[in-house]
């Protein structure tokens, strides 16, 4: 099971994200995940941050975590994604997701003028145009977007384009990624619903001739020697950054607070359920301190 590495939201200052992205390679994680809220949170621009990236580490692979693929034009998208993947040698990984349900998420969208009602189906069909663009077809007429005579340049570093991670859960979500995805990146809060969401994702791909996608977990984490320590930072974290109780995000989403030695043994749940790839959320106000302490318990 690989490890990923989200790169903090509470430091939101572009080099020292950058730099905590060289410390995370250093340190022996697969991968580096950018998230992306452009307008609600106020973070860098992710493919700016990650284009720095590309340019300052050597091993790890790089992901957008995850990009609200329907917020932006997909042409433009395509571009800039084959650009990154080029610059990077091929170490991009795309995720993509819909975004929230949420007051919050509805007015990003409508910030940037694109609906919100629909961001689901636009997801779909922007994934359609960036494969469409990346293995070099010209043309798409669709719902949403048509264009014709269109050439992209530069090529993707990845021949067909750089794989497609989807979020989400519900049946749905799990059908666009059992259809289209390359991997899979909820943030399911059990097991349980882990592994019966997997199944049903498994099925669906083998039905419609697929290769299933590769299995991960996005999950936010509080380690500390005290396992009060932690709870505490987890909650406090969690209630800043989403501005609702605790107990209320903890239903919805992947979480631990505890030792480290309690961190591997809860891993080691979701790599039996199924998991083959772990994208980790430190919660920690002190985000130094915060990557140390998780190389610590997981590498």
């Amino acid at each position: 099971m690989s490890l990923g590495y989200l790169l903090p939201t509470s430091a939101a200052e572009p080099g020292s994200l950058v730099e905590l992205g060289g410390q995370a390679e250093e340190a022996g994680f697969d991968t580096v995940w950018v998230p992306d809220s452009p307008l609600v949170y106020g973070l860098p621009d992710p493919l700016a941050l990650l284009s720095a990236l590309a340019a300052t580490t050597h091993r790890v692979t790089l992901a957008t975590g995850v990009l609200l693929g329907a917020l932006r034009h997909p042409v433009l998208l395509a571009h800039s994604l084959a650009t990154l993947d080029r610059l990077s040698s091929g170490r991009l990984v795309v995720g993509l997701g819909s975004g929230f349900t949420a007051p919050e998420t509805e007015r990003q969208f409508t910030a940037a003028g694109v609906p919100f009602h629909d961001r689901g189906i636009r997801l779909t069909e922007t994934i359609t145009v960036l494969r469409t663009l990346w293995s070099g077809g010209t043309t798409h007429e669709g719902h949403h977007f048509t264009f014709q005579d269109v050439t992209l340049s530069p090529k993707p570093h990845t021949p067909t384009g750089p794989p497609i991670w989807l979020a989400g859960a519900g049946l749905r979500a799990e059908r666009r990624i059992a259809e289209l995805a390359d991997g899979w990146l909820p943030y399911l809060p059990t097991v349980d619903s882990y592994r019966a969401a997997l199944h049903r994702i498994q099925d669906a791909a083998e039905k419609a001739n697929r290769t299933p996608p590769l299995p991960a977990l996005y999950a936010t984490v509080a380690v500390d020697r005290s396992e009060d320590t932690a709870h505490r930072r987890l909650r406090t974290v969690v209630e800043q950054w989403y501005g609702y109780p605790f107990d209320t995000v903890s239903t919805l989403q992947a979480m631990y607070a505890g030792t480290p030695s309690g961190l591997r043994t809860w891993l080691d749940t979701y790599r039996q359920a199924g998991a083959r790839h772990i994208s980790l959320r430190v919660a920690d106000d002190h985000p130094q301190r915060g990557l140390e302490t998780l190389a610590a318990a997981t590498l």
